[in-house]
């Protein structure tokens, strides 16, 4: 399985409009290589950079079999984000530049043990014997405020 952007390339810049900086939405990912049998994705982007460990930005989940998501849309069924909201949440680095992995996961079956506003660790662990294929794409982000 493969996932990919075409606001950015895999280790590239992420385009200032999905950051806080910018309109604060997802970007457009597109997906190939689904394998057969797969009922329902799954996302996760995270920031393993952040001072305070990796922070949480989106958590999707029951996402129906799909090739693309659409910029500025709610696939499926969200989780909690490190900012304590049922949303995406762009890049925001206090300093530097960091890391941003969109993490895919294609599953076997719909995921019925979990519900709306689950935390990250709660997907994963509702996840878990049910993972056909992962890809991961990651984003770089510096703040303009930072790099002066």
């Amino acid at each position: 399985m493969k996932l990919e952007s075409l606001e950015f390339e895999n280790n590239g810049f992420i385009p200032e409009k999905f950051t806080c900086d910018g309109e604060d939405i997802n970007p457009g990912l597109i997906i190939e290589d689904i394998p057969e049998g797969t009922k329902r994705l799954a996302l996760i982007m995270e920031d393993p950079d952040a001072p305070m460990g990796t922070w949480v930005h989106w958590v999707v989940f029951n996402i129906h079999v799909t090739d693309v998501i659409e910029e500025n849309t709610v696939p499926g069924t969200q989780g909690i984000n490190d900012f304590r909201k049922l949303e995406y949440g762009g890049p925001c680095p206090p300093s530097g530049t960091h890391r941003y992995f969109f993490k895919l996961y294609a599953l076997d079956e719909k995921l019925h043990n979990i519900e709306e506003g689950c935390k990250k660790k709660e997907l994963e662990e509702a996840m878990e014997g049910h993972i056909l294929a992962t890809a991961e794409l990651v984003g770089l982000y510096e703040r303009a405020k930072n790099k002066e």
